[in-house]
Formats: C-alpha cells, sequence, structure tokens
C-alpha cells in the first residue's frame, strides 16, 4: 500500500474530528442566535473555530492550497488565510488572560515575556505598518453584503495592540471563518 496517498489513516481520523469540530463552529458562528449570546461564549467558540483551524493549517494538502492562494488570489489572501488566522489563534490561545474578543491586548514585552522571536513576535515584525486590507463577504441566506477592514498595527513597540483594532469581532470573525471554510472545503470531496 502507498504510504504517500492523502489522507493516510492516521490523516483521515484527524480530519475527519477536525472538519465535523469546525463545520459545527462554523453554522454557530454565521447564525444571527450566535451574535446575541453572552461574550464569553462567542469568545470560546471563536477560539475553538481559530484553534481548529490552526491544526488543520499543518495538514500539507491545505498548504499546498496556500501556497496556490500566493499566485492566483488578491494579494494578501493567502497570507490571511495562513498567518494572520494562525497569529489570532497563537494570541488567543498563549496569553487566555481575556474572557471577551474586545479585551485581548499584547504588547511587545509581554510577547517576549520569555523569549524573542516566536511566531506572534515574528508576525508582527513582519506586518506592523502594512496597508489596511479590505474585503467583502456575500451572506447568501440574508441576502447581505458585509464589508470590513484588516488593520495591521501601524507599529510594534510596547503600546498596546488590541485583537479588536485588527480585526472586528462580529464582521472580522465571520469574514475569517468564511475564508477558513472556503480552504477547507478544498479537500472535501462532494
Amino acid at each position: 500500500m502507498n504510504e504517500n496517498l492523502k489522507p493516510n489513516k492516521a490523516e483521515k481520523e484527524f480530519l475527519s474530528l477536525a472538519y465535523n469540530s469546525f463545520y459545527d463552529i462554523f453554522d454557530e458562528v454565521m447564525a444571527d442566535s450566535f451574535w446575541k449570546k453572552h461574550k464569553y461564549y462567542r469568545f470560546s467558540r471563536i477560539k475553538d473555530g481559530f484553534a481548529v483551524y490552526a491544526e488543520l493549517l499543518n495538514y500539507e494538502p491545505i498548504k499546498w492550497i496556500i501556497e496556490h492562494l500566493q499566485k492566483a488570489r488578491p494579494p494578501m489572501e493567502a497570507e490571511i488565510g495562513s498567518e494572520l488566522f494562525r497569529f489570532i489563534r497563537n494570541v488567543v490561545n498563549h496569553f487566555p488572560f481575556f474572557n471577551t474578543w474586545d479585551e485581548v491586548w499584547i504588547k511587545k514585552s509581554i510577547i517576549n515575556w520569555n523569549k524573542d522571536g516566536q511566531s506572534i513576535d515574528k508576525f508582527l515584525k513582519k506586518y506592523s505598518g502594512q496597508n489596511i486590507v479590505k474585503y467583502r463577504f456575500w451572506e447568501a441566506k440574508k441576502k447581505e453584503m458585509t464589508y470590513l477592514s484588516i488593520n495591521f498595527p501601524q507599529r510594534y513597540q510596547d503600546d498596546k495592540i488590541y485583537l479588536k483594532e485588527i480585526l472586528s469581532e462580529k464582521e472580522g470573525v465571520k469574514f475569517s471563518f468564511i475564508l477558513m471554510k472556503q480552504i477547507m472545503d478544498t479537500q472535501v470531496e462532494k
């Protein structure tokens, strides 16, 4: 049997759990009722969605899709679909001091409290000062177009950087989950 076939048995087990979990969270996040729930509950589910997706970024065929996006899609889409989403996952998981999206902040001294050059530090060094990236997404069920901006920090010093200033909770998270799902769907047989 060819061990190089994708997905192999272990990957199938993992992918089944990851995809089912993400799709459940996706359906929940996209529902209007989700945004009426308590901020802490929303934050917990959003964190779970980013965590599952970040794990899926390790799957080789997903990496191929990200590489394809760099060549075939609008500027920054691949970086947002990989590096930004992994950054968000890392921030909310490595700094579990906050209970809601709007409370989350980081700064250089906190990020590097133990060691410089880790993933969050690298991301901010690379993307601080980048231009605003504007997106829109269509919600077919609601027949509604939503516009949003991704605002990279203008500088990376020891000022507080709020997650909500990079990406808004409702519109930003919905956009993120839509893009994550589109990337993940490339690996699903219809």
